[in-house]
Formats: C-alpha cells, sequence, structure tokens
C-alpha cells in the first residue's frame, strides 16, 4: 500500500461487531495513533455524538480522540448548514443527530419544518414517521442520514434508516437525498476535516455497496475487510472492485 498517507475506517464490521472489538483493529489503529498517520473511525450510523462512541470503543479498550470519529449526522448537519444554515428541521433519531443539528444553529421543530431529517433510531414510531409523511407531502425537503437498509447489532443484523426512509418513500413518492455512504460528499468532507488528499488516501470498510463504493466515486483507494457484511463471494457480483480485499483489518499493512 505504497503513497497511502490517510486512512478512512468503517466503524461497524471493521474495527467492532456488537459490543466487541474485531480481533486485530484495536492494534491496527493504536499503530495509526503511534506513527502519527491520518485517520478518521467512519460510520453511518447517526445514533451516537462522538464522544458517546469514543466512551463505547474505551470500554472495549480502542482509546481515540471524539475528533477521530465522524458521523453520517455530522454531515448531514454540516450539509443542511450549508444549503440553509438556521433553518428548521424535524427530525426522527437519536441524539447523534439531533446534537449536530443543534449544534449547527438548527431548530427542531413539528411546526412547519423546512426539512424532515430522518436518522438512525432504535425506537421509531408510527406517529413521527406519520407526520414525517404529512410534512413532506406539504412540501418539506427529505433528507436521510444513509441508506443502510440493514447493519451489524447483537443478535445479528437488524433494520437501518434505509429501510424506513423506504416506507417514507412509498407514502409520499419522493426519495430522500442521502448523506452518508455512498454519497461522495461525506468522502469529501472527511478529507477536509483531516487535510487530506483522495489520491493519498483509502477508504476501508465491510460493504461493497456504501463503502467501497464511496471510495471509488471520491477518488480513494478502497480495501474491503471480510468481517462484516460482505463475503468473498459477493465481490464478483458488483460492477466494481475495490482495490485490496483482506480478511479483516489486522491484514492490512501500513
Amino acid at each position: 500500500m505504497e503513497g497511502i498517507k490517510n486512512y478512512l475506517i468503517d466503524m461497524d464490521g471493521v474495527i467492532l461487531w456488537g459490543s466487541k472489538l474485531i480481533p486485530g483493529s484495536g492494534e491496527f489503529v493504536h499503530n495509526l495513533r503511534a506513527q502519527n498517520i491520518p485517520f478518521l473511525v467512519f460510520t453511518n450510523n447517526s445514533n451516537y455524538i462522538p464522544r458517546d462512541l469514543q466512551v463505547r470503543l474505551a470500554y472495549m479498550g480502542l482509546h481515540i480522540s471524539p475528533d477521530s470519529i465522524f458521523t453520517s449526522a455530522l454531515a448531514t448537519a454540516q450539509f443542511l448548514d450549508t444549503q440553509r444554515p438556521g433553518g428548521r428541521a424535524f427530525a426522527i433519531g437519536e441524539s447523534g443527530l439531533t446534537t449536530a443539528l443543534h449544534d449547527v444553529g438548527y431548530i427542531l421543530t413539528d411546526q412547519d419544518p423546512e426539512y424532515v431529517v430522518l436518522g438512525e433510531t432504535t425506537t421509531y414510531s408510527f406517529a413521527r414517521i406519520s407526520q414525517a409523511i404529512r410534512f413532506i407531502n406539504a412540501g418539506a425537503r427529505f433528507i436521510a442520514t444513509n441508506p443502510d437498509v440493514m447493519g451489524p447489532g447483537e443478535g445479528g443484523l437488524v433494520p437501518a434508516t434505509g429501510a424506513v426512509a423506504a416506507l417514507v418513500s412509498a407514502a409520499t413518492s419522493v426519495e430522500p437525498y442521502y448523506i452518508g455512504k455512498p454519497n461522495p460528499l461525506m468522502m469529501q468532507m472527511a478529507l477536509r476535516k483531516i487535510n487530506a488528499h483522495s489520491e493519498e488516501s483509502v477508504m476501508i470498510g465491510d460493504r461493497m455497496d456504501t463503502d467501497v463504493k464511496a471510495g471509488i466515486e471520491s477518488g480513494l483507494h478502497t480495501v474491503l475487510v471480510l468481517t462484516g457484511v460482505t463475503k468473498r463471494e459477493d465481490v464478483e457480483r458488483y460492477p466494481y472492485r475495490p482495490t485490496w480485499v483482506k480478511d479483516s483489518l489486522s491484514d492490512v499493512e501500513l
């Protein structure tokens, strides 16, 4: 992997699965820190603020700064701030999303919102989904933090934002604008955050349809690890390929 100076690393399925670190992932991130190599831990999950994720990782034995964590919620808030600063949004999600929106000066409201913003939560409310549908039908713009229809959980795969977004789209005939991977927008934000150039950077993930696709469309090198959703036999089904395929993060050489 000559010429690689910066690393964007997906969290779920690459560094951890559920509440456990994937073997070798902690050592890999530790080596990045020890060698002062710029990196961001990346996640499409919008549930948590970076500080929450820092503590979660610390309990597992991985110690990194909140500034080294970049979420689809942060990317969504940054995008909305560039589009309509100080706007109004009806948000469905957890503190990771609502805090990010508040931090950029957005007003969270159920009175005439300019945007409906759909994020990750384990307690989707039928009443709030119905409200979101009514707002979109009345003209609110539809934003979703990420298109993932499923993700890893404690008991196996669980439904994610994209699955609920599909429900809302079916009821409104309006497709959301997805901010998270594979949208290159999130990758560009991350590269700016660590002052990195795409040709000197790599995206490491476990999904062909989000991680690898986002990396390719952003001009990055890509590594698919086989510790998450995508299996080796799945790779040939896609019209694009990762630069490298590795069994796990511990097989990626710095």
